[in-house]
């Protein structure tokens, strides 16, 4: 993979990076849930996200394809945000803060809730689309842009890698297995959280969702790494934290794990993974792919 953009560590503790220190002191979070606030005539923003307003790609989903084992598995592609290293806390905090800046939901901040049904894992484009349905395209977009580089100053110094990640990708490594990161996340943002975690030298291949003719929930940023390395869905296996993802993998045919780092393991099942694990130290991982 080409040489990738440097982080500027500041310092801030790892423990800092969690879901519990994003809450007030009582441990309750200082937020209410979407749709217990009526709006204003000035809030109209909010009005065009319904449960309905996101495409469902789950109706008429294929049955999720068991996990490739032994001689089959030739590669791993990997999900980057909430995969790679636990990054939704800090974008849940960046979309938190701008929302509110913006006077979305009429001020009130978004919760954990929201931002998992509507915002994790998703292609930045239909965020835009979804939050702010009566702005132009381009100053949504900008919106998204400056959240962005928000999340990539909250993030300098204090992401740290998915527990068992770099031992997975040794083991990867050693298996000689193709590696490859295919992600919705921008550019900057995806490269900077690689060079975090110390994997810079590791992957071969860098996907980015909106480098593709769509981004995930298609399938298009994983079909479009399988044919750089001209495999098939059956010789990979993919780790995704994320609905969105999963449905991407899903629906290229590629067997899926989903990884527990945010997200309910409802969701993720109900997305498509083959299975889930904590983290990457987790035993049903290795014996998944070792048998």
């Amino acid at each position: 993979m080409q040489s990738l953009v440097n982080a500027h560590p500041v310092g801030f503790p790892a423990r800092a990076l969690s879901w519990t220190s994003l809450r007030g002191a009582s441990g309750q979070a200082r937020i209410l849930a979407m749709g217990t606030v009526e709006p204003t005539p000035g809030d109209r923003i909010q009005q065009g996200l319904k449960p309905d307003a996101r495409e469902d790609l789950s109706a008429n989903r294929p049955s999720p394809p068991p996990l490739p084992k032994g001689i089959k598995l030739k590669a791993v592609f990997f999900d980057v945000d909430g995969t790679i290293a636990v990054s939704d806390p800090l974008h849940f905090k960046s979309f938190q803060e701008m929302l509110s800046n913006v006077g979305f939901n009429g001020g009130i901040p978004i919760d954990e809730a929201f931002f998992q049904k509507n915002i994790s894992g998703r292609h930045n484009p239909d965020i835009a689309k979804d939050l702010f349905p009566d702005w132009p395209m381009d100053k949504a977009m900008q919106f998204m842009d400056d959240k962005e580089a928000h999340f990539r100053k909250l993030a300098l110094g204090i992401l740290e890698p998915t527990g068992g990640l770099l031992r997975f990708c040794k083991w990867v490594e050693e298996k000689g297995l193709t590696r490859a990161a295919v992600t919705n996340a921008p550019r900057a943002n995806a490269e900077q959280m690689i060079k975090a975690v110390g994997l810079e030298q590791f992957f071969q291949l860098l996907v980015i969702g909106s480098e593709c003719k769509r981004g995930k929930p298609h399938p298009d940023p994983y079909e479009d790494a399988l044919k750089h390395f001209g495999l098939q869905p059956n010789e990979a296996v993919v780790i995704e934290d994320s609905s969105a993802g999963l449905q991407a993998a899903v629906a290229a045919g590629i067997p899926s794990v989903g990884i527990l780092t945010g997200n309910p393991e409802s969701s993720l099942i109900a997305a498509g993974a083959s299975v889930t694990i904590r983290d990457f130290d987790d035993e049903k991982l290795w014996k998944a792919l070792e048998q």
